[in-house]
């Protein structure tokens, strides 16, 4: 069935809400606890990025969130590695400029994996990401980051843009979620989901947050309806 000419496409991922990302911690006790802490606020996603670990403790805590992340109801996605999603049994991946070949990902991981890409404050560079299989892409930094404080900044019309992107190949219009990351804080989240954000990436404001757990409910206030709801999306 053809949809309405005024019909909103669907999104292609279950990426939405609050979305956060780990911060290079080897103990991985306190690594699922504020997981938990963070999805008893709201939080719908979680990244397991660690860029200064070995493979071992990478491995360590990917499995360690992926039996976490099933009793908690939250997706996994695995920063850089799809070789170590799959071993992990993560949802996802997440590639950026120089983290591996989003095509070749897709091959290995199949349809089921969700597969984000990196695309910094360039949609021509969503556009090539969905072309080779990604299903949501990511912007930023929208803000000031104090993790990546060098980081090119990407204006919050971005995020508008890519509410213009189609997937390819779907028999009915298919749209990727966008991700907007770096400084977020629940003071501008709301800006962000205004400008067409699906998802907001976040690790400071809230694994550095004194209470995980009140962070993660301030952000859920971005969305009128709940960290799953983007008031400009009739998806």
């Amino acid at each position: 069935m053809t949809p309405a000419p005024d019909a909103a496409p669907a999104l292609a991922s279950p990426m939405r809400g609050l979305y956060g990302i780990t911060p290079e911690w080897d103990d991985t006790d306190r690594l699922v606890a504020a997981v938990q802490a963070a999805a008893r606020g709201g939080m719908r996603a979680v990244q397991l990025r660690r860029k200064h670990a070995g493979r071992t403790k990478r491995l360590e805590q990917a499995r360690a969130l992926r039996a976490a992340c099933d009793r908690l109801g939250v997706l996994l996605i695995i920063n850089d590695d799809w070789r170590l999603a799959l071993e992990a049994g993560a949802d996802g991946v997440h590639l950026g400029r120089d983290d591996g070949d989003i095509a070749e990902a897709r091959r290995a991981g199949g349809p089921a994996l969700l597969i984000g890409a990196s695309c910094y404050n360039e949609p021509e560079r969503a556009r090539a990401a969905l072309e080779a299989g990604a299903d949501h892409v990511a912007f930023g930094a929208v803000f000031d980051s104090p993790t990546k404080p060098a980081a090119v900044r990407a204006p919050l019309s971005c995020l508008e843009q890519a509410r213009a992107l189609r997937l390819p190949r779907t028999e009915e219009p298919t749209r990727p979620a966008i991700v907007a990351i770096g400084g977020i804080t629940p003071d501008n989240a709301r800006q962000a989901v205004a400008a067409g954000a699906d998802a907001l990436a976040v690790i400071t404001a809230l694994f550095g947050a004194e209470d995980i757990e009140a962070a993660a409910r301030a952000f859920g206030r971005a969305w009128p309806h709940g960290h799953d709801a983007n008031p400009s999306s009739k998806a």
